[in-house]
């Protein structure tokens, strides 16, 4: 019985959304604040990408994300070295008083996004306050928890959505009224992407908010590995601490729903012929003639009816569909729901990774996600490898296996927009 109340009561504490004294770029102080901004550390496609933002401007904030030297603990000392050399130069400056922050994303007429960034108590899985929806790579958990360490920030936040009931709701006015403000911050990134944020520091306003998230459930939308750091690192300080929060940026996908596309792999090392001898009699494979924009017109057809893939790195797409009912039945675990037994997701890792392929997911020296699938087609004609290509799985059904409780193989999607690293910094001595 005590367990049980002592559960009941995390649960009814819902949604915390805690001000903080934003760390933010001084305009005057950098060439411009678009060139200040990256998409967050595992969008970035290494080294092109990375190397592109380093010479947009010196003060980049992928300098601080993807610090770059010959080892683990060298990078994240640099990356803490850089943090207070900016902080005490002025190129980083802490807002006066703490504060929520409204963001807006704004991609011409096609695509408006607006939500609230600010420090979200970090809650335990049986509290089902925020749901992962993805595993994670232990690897990568704790590289992000060592520069967290390293730096003692939140160098940009995550993703979470909510189904808030759209402007009905208090927030959503509230976020609809700031909108018509004048902002403390607005640029325009090199993607054609218009950002803009407020600060809300008023008591009324953060009375709003945190009344309105106090009966609300969030998705891990983006950024499953930097939620379980959060978690690790709150797990290794006593409370109260800083590390008892965590930055995030929280949307009301009832108002403004989010974008769902796939996230591609390469896989190093194994070249596409290879790949598709492997395949033979297990899968359909077609070469398609096609230019990458019509070869994933031509997945999705395929997708629509099980199934199905692209490989390139040879100079062509070939589309992999239609597997052996008798392979998936040998290959495919039988413990969770049928949805996520026919995810794409779940026959790549289960059946071609592990099975056909035997390829480690979790190696990097093995395989690596990547958003863009131009990207990954490049790198893997130039690398020799094979870039399996994907197609979106529907929101709905990430949000029914999330609130079930069962988490999809990882790196199943990618939500966006995603918010842009470099506009708000949380520091813990702020």
């Amino acid at each position: 019985m005590k367990t049980a109340g002592h559960s009941e009561a995390k649960v009814r504490r819902g949604l915390e959304l805690t001000p903080f004294r934003g760390l933010r770029y001084d305009p005057e102080r950098v060439g411009s604040l678009a060139a200040v901004t990256s998409p967050p550390y595992d969008v970035v496609v290494r080294p092109d990408g990375l190397h592109h933002l380093q010479s947009a401007d010196p003060h980049n904030i992928v300098r601080l994300i993807l610090p770059e030297a010959d080892t683990p603990g060298a990078r994240n000392a640099q990356a803490a070295e850089t943090l207070n050399r900016w902080r005490a130069e002025g190129v980083l400056t802490t807002d006066p008083e703490p504060g929520l922050y409204v963001y807006e994303q704004r991609d011409g007429d096609d695509l408006l996004q607006r939500g609230i960034i600010g420090a979200l108590r970090v809650s335990d899985p049986d509290e089902r306050l925020v749901l992962p929806h993805e595993d994670v790579m232990p690897h990568v958990v704790a590289d992000r928890a060592a520069l967290m360490l390293a730096t003692s920030a939140n160098l940009e936040p995550l993703l979470l959505t909510y189904p808030g009931g759209g402007s009905a709701t208090a927030t959503a006015d509230l976020i609809e009224r700031t909108a018509r403000t004048p902002p403390v911050l607005a640029t325009t990134t090199e993607d054609g992407f218009h950002h803009r944020l407020w600060a809300l520091t008023g008591p009324e306003d953060l009375a709003t908010v945190r009344t309105d998230l106090a009966g609300q459930q969030a998705l891990i939308a983006d950024g499953h590995h930097r939620w379980a750091t959060y978690r690790r690192l709150r797990a290794r300080h006593p409370s109260p601490s800083p590390w008892d929060h965590g930055l995030v940026l929280l949307v009301d996908t009832a108002r403004y729903p989010l974008r769902v596309r796939a996230i591609h792999r390469l896989l190093h090392g194994l070249p596409v012929a290879d790949a598709l001898t492997g395949l033979d009699g297990l899968f359909r494979v077609r070469r398609i003639g096609a230019a990458l924009p019509e070869a994933m017109e031509t997945l999705a057809e395929a997708a629509g009816a099980g199934n199905a893939f692209l490989l390139a790195g040879d100079g062509a797409f070939h589309l992999v569909d239609r597997p052996d009912p008798d392979l998936l039945a040998r290959t495919v675990p039988t413990d969770r729901p049928e949805a996520w037994r026919t995810l794409d997701a779940t026959v790549l890792h289960s059946t071609l990774l592990d099975q056909v392929w035997r390829i480690p997911e979790d190696s990097p020296a093995h395989i690596a996600y990547i958003h863009d699938a131009a990207a990954t087609v490049e790198k893997a004609e130039r690398d020799g490898g094979t870039a399996v290509l994907m197609h979106p799985v529907r929101e709905e059904v990430v949000r029914d296996l999330a609130r079930q409780g069962v988490t999809m193989p990882r790196k199943s999607t990618s939500f966006g927009p995603k918010p842009a690293s470099g506009l708000v910094l949380r520091a813990f001595d702020a």
